[in-house]
């Protein structure tokens, strides 16, 4: 659905569109497919007539578990590439900050780095017992231009947000809801997820999109303020020492 590379599947339900990060073996660590079509996902959402709420998960054992390390190998060294999914990072924040329909997180296991970024741009978020986020872009010298540093403020207090931008450390199901960061510590949050969004579904629409959009206005705003700076800096962070040090480090931690 919405021609969506195997990476990111769509499938429908009604009025509700269950969009699945489709990396299982690889715990939905992101790479150039799966970045890229969720990049071109949101407008295609909004765009559909039929859709009234939107679920977001992952298969397997993960939400996303960040980065896939191959595909940040790619990135340290491709210029083009870089340049791409960067572009392609600003599209998934800009798309999900102006999609019209709502979005449910179910966050099934780790979510971290972007995948951490979609839970904090998502509209109602049911986080499983033992899932935590995590944002450990400055752990590897990067700057994290589409992460929580650029929404975390809206959801929690400054200070929390930079303690754990800084420190990248995790934050547990629990945690996260009293920081703000998630609704819900559920059993079963594919399950909680589902219904959530079948009750938005059965809403009155004008009024759902419309309450959307007036508190997503917020959201944009601060996003537009910080984002392309974000981005000039994360480019930059990705030809640094500090990063080829980490990178190096990783190799030989996977040996």
């Amino acid at each position: 659905m919405y021609d969506m590379p195997d990476e990111v599947e769509v499938t429908a339900d009604g009025p509700l569109r269950i969009i699945t990060l489709n990396r299982p073996d690889d715990l939905n660590a992101v790479n150039d497919p799966l970045h890229n079509g969720l990049a071109r996902l949101w407008p295609r959402l909004s765009a559909d007539p039929e859709a009234r709420a939107a679920v977001l998960t992952g298969r397997g054992r993960a939400f996303s578990a960040g980065g896939d390390f191959t595909y940040l190998e790619e990135l340290r060294g491709d210029p083009e590439l870089r340049t791409k999914s960067l572009a392609d990072g600003r599209d998934i924040v800009l798309g999900m900050a102006r999609c019209r329909v709502p979005v449910v997180a179910a966050v099934n296991g780790p979510a971290v780095g972007l995948g951490c970024s979609l839970v904090a741009l998502s509209d109602v978020v049911y986080m499983g017992e033992k899932a935590h986020l995590a944002d450990p872009h400055v752990q590897v010298g990067l700057v994290a231009a589409d992460g929580g540093p650029l929404t975390w403020p809206l959801h929690t207090s400054l200070l929390f947000a930079k303690e754990y931008a800084f420190t990248g450390a995790r934050i547990p199901a629990r945690r996260a809801v009293e920081m703000g960061l998630a609704n819900h510590v559920v059993e079963d949050p594919v399950a909680e997820a589902l219904a959530c969004a079948k009750r938005i579904a059965g809403l009155p629409q004008l009024a759902v999109e419309s309450t959307k959009r007036i508190l997503n206005i917020q959201l944009e705003r601060t996003v537009l303020a910080t984002l392309d700076y974000a981005l000039g800096a994360e480019e930059r962070s990705f030809q640094t020492d500090d990063f080829a040090a980490s990178m190096a480090r990783l190799a030989k931690n996977a040996k």
